[in-house]
């Protein structure tokens, strides 16, 4: 470990924040990101972070949105945004301490446990920028996330 976090702990900050920085530039949300990426492709940006980190993000995204045909959307959380909008990193280390907790929990590997994050009902709150959700505590997260309380 060098810095704050372990090494893994990094890669999966720069893994979620790469699926948010796409889903945003292409008007999709996270979870349709994430099932048009796959498995295969996050784990390779899992494995490969360190060095995509390096790389200007803008390239990184814009080769993955070529190599998996991602089209633009009509998802739009940001336009009718009344505060501060969190960046791709704000918003990238809420996933990561949600897969971190809910890989514990599970005893799941990471991607697995990204997954499932990325495909539960979650993402619409953390993706509503209206409200306080997003900014809440882990824990909060984690447990709206495993106790599935989320307002229809």
């Amino acid at each position: 470990m060098s810095g704050r976090e372990d090494k893994k702990s990094n890669d999966l900050f720069y893994t979620c924040s790469l699926i948010g920085y796409i889903a945003g530039k292409t008007s999709n949300k996270p979870s349709y990101i994430v099932s048009l990426l796959g498995k295969e492709a996050i784990s390779k940006i899992y494995e490969l972070a360190d060095v995509y980190h390096s790389d200007n993000i803008d390239r990184v995204a814009d080769d993955l949105i070529t190599d998996h045909n991602i089209t633009n959307g009509s998802f739009d959380n940001v336009a009718e945004c009344e505060y501060s909008i969190p960046t791709h990193w704000d918003i990238g280390k809420v996933y990561k301490r949600l897969i971190l907790a809910v890989s514990e929990n599970s005893g799941d590997d990471i991607i697995s446990s990204l997954m499932n994050a990325y495909s539960s009902k979650i993402v619409d709150l953390i993706e509503d920028y209206n409200s306080s959700f997003y900014y809440d505590n882990p824990g909060t997260i984690f447990a709206t996330y495993q106790n599935n309380c989320i307002p229809e």
